[in-house]
């Protein structure tokens, strides 16, 4: 009996070390695969390391209590006591990446919108900005997840013009930048090794307020600019580029398109225009960076085989969106360079969207007839600035039959855009800008002191409008005279 006694004994030792090695072992894997997250975070706020210590392991189950009732408060619209609870299980989980990302979600698009004022929106959608970047993405600097919808409310809530509010949020945040990059276009030389105590305090702001490393802005530049960090969607790439050098290969492709959707998005409207009439920006398309969106695309196509047939498609698009761009605003031989380059890499046909035997300008003014009848004011502001250009050109020229019919072409689209603007069934929210405000801008564009820009064309021009040699030159703050008509 002693000897059986003493033999369970020993098994019974025996199994308590194996017991303790296998669960030494265990819990070394989980830590080093991420899945244990009871250790106290450096850095936390007291709230945070106390909460960390004095629940323990009961954090999770807490945790998934308060997301039961979280999820039941947005399903009935209960969006403002949905963000306290969701502050609370960021407080016991701030590994748990979904509530951040859901949270600023909320704060963004269903929180603002119950204000009619644009001011308080612009508040919210700010406060789910700096929840991602400022403490999210502190806890979570790995996960994609953080960095894909820090980069969505940057390219679609401010940049896309769905809310009504979206000029509030985009004159606000060009002005933040501003303060922090004059101009739009960083001087890397004095970010990278400011030496003033003014270009000294602009980088700090940059780094401690905003999270832009310069470094990695002079990267994003390198890679897909010159781009305009004054608008939201340099910021969107600027994020989806960091989250792709953070996080897993395996979550890497929603990032992916966090640069070229938004690239896009700056060829299409990525170029800041001060409209000094209306004391506000205009934006404007950016032909120049054309061969940068198209890398982007080819990038992403390189680096995700797997969905290059999609991402092909939306490849395949915009060059088919540049080149008529470009014919519109008077730019052919790059047209043609990208129209003999879009055959070559996808063919023509019916698949494609361009008839076999078409040229460049018979496609080009296929794209535009369609247009006349479109409802992006993206698409329809660029096709309007290229008529007005093309018209101010002929009309230097002498050509100013064909001038006058490019502008009553302009004024019949924006006729037909805002008469559907204001029918009760559109989904479009904002009419376009005027004709007058239009030609404005077009025209101060062209008699901008520019060396690569003919200064003989530009005096014709004048001269053809009776304007001033002054016209379209800053001169402090008076603003220049109103053009005649074509």
């Amino acid at each position: 009996m002693n000897a059986r006694k003493s033999i369970f004994a020993v098994v019974i030792v025996l199994a308590l070390v194996a017991g303790s090695l296998v669960q030494t072992r265990l819990n070394r894997d989980r830590e080093r695969l991420g899945l244990t997250r009871t250790a106290i975070i450096s850095n936390a706020p007291p709230v945070l390391a106390f909460t960390t210590v004095a629940l323990g392991g009961f954090r999770g189950l807490i945790a998934n209590a308060l997301w039961i009732r979280t999820t039941e408060l947005q399903e009935d619209g209960k969006y403002f006591e949905a963000v306290q609870l969701a502050d609370w299980i960021t407080k016991l989980q701030p590994h748990f990446s979904q509530v951040w990302a859901n949270q600023a979600w909320n704060m963004a698009y269903n929180i603002s919108v119950k204000f009619p004022n644009p001011e308080d929106r612009w508040l919210w959608v700010q406060r789910g900005i700096e929840l991602l970047r400022d403490q999210g993405l502190k806890y979570n600097p790995e996960q994609a997840l953080m960095y894909r919808e820090l980069g969505w409310l940057f390219q679609h809530k401010m940049g896309a013009n769905l809310d009504d509010a979206h000029w509030l949020y985009k004159t606000e945040w060009a002005r933040m930048m501003q303060e922090v990059i004059p101009g739009g276009h960083p001087n890397y030389d004095e970010l990278l090794n400011p030496k003033t105590p003014e270009a000294k305090a602009r980088v700090t702001k940059l780094v401690q307020t905003y999270k832009l490393e310069p470094a990695m802005m002079k990267k994003v530049d390198d890679t897909y600019g010159p781009l305009e960090w004054r608008l939201p969607e340099t910021h969107a790439i600027y994020w989806g580029m960091m989250g792709i050098e953070h996080s897993p290969a395996q979550d890497k492709m929603p990032l992916r398109r966090e640069i070229f959707q938004p690239m896009l998005a700056a060829f299409q409207r990525g170029r800041v225009v001060t409209n000094r009439f209306a004391n506000r920006i205009e934006l404007e398309p950016n032909l120049d960076i054309i061969p940068n969106v198209s890398r982007a695309y080819e990038d992403a196509i390189a680096a995700e085989p797997e969905n290059a047939a999609h991402i092909g498609t939306a490849h395949r698009n915009f060059m088919k969106d540049a080149i008529y761009f470009l014919y519109a605003n008077n730019r052919q031989a790059e047209a043609q360079k990208w129209f003999d380059y879009l055959r070559k890499k996808y063919g023509s046909g019916d698949q494609v969207g361009i008839p076999e035997n078409s040229t460049m300008e018979e496609y080009a003014l296929s794209k535009i007839t369609e247009d006349i009848n479109e409802t992006s004011r993206d698409r329809v502001t660029a096709l309007l600035h290229g008529f007005l250009t093309q018209a101010y050109y002929n009309l230097a020229i002498g050509e100013d039959a064909h001038a006058a019919g490019l502008e009553r072409m302009a004024a019949r689209i924006i006729d037909n855009y805002n008469y559907r603007t204001r029918n009760p069934g559109s989904k479009v929210r904002v009419e376009l800008a005027s004709l007058d405000e239009l030609k404005r801008n077009v025209l101060l564009d062209m008699l901008a002191p520019d060396p690569e820009v003919n200064p003989e064309f530009q005096a014709m021009l004048r001269t053809k409008l009776q304007l001033p040699a002054s016209f379209g030159v800053p001169t402090g703050t008076n603003a220049p005279a109103k053009p005649n008509a074509l």
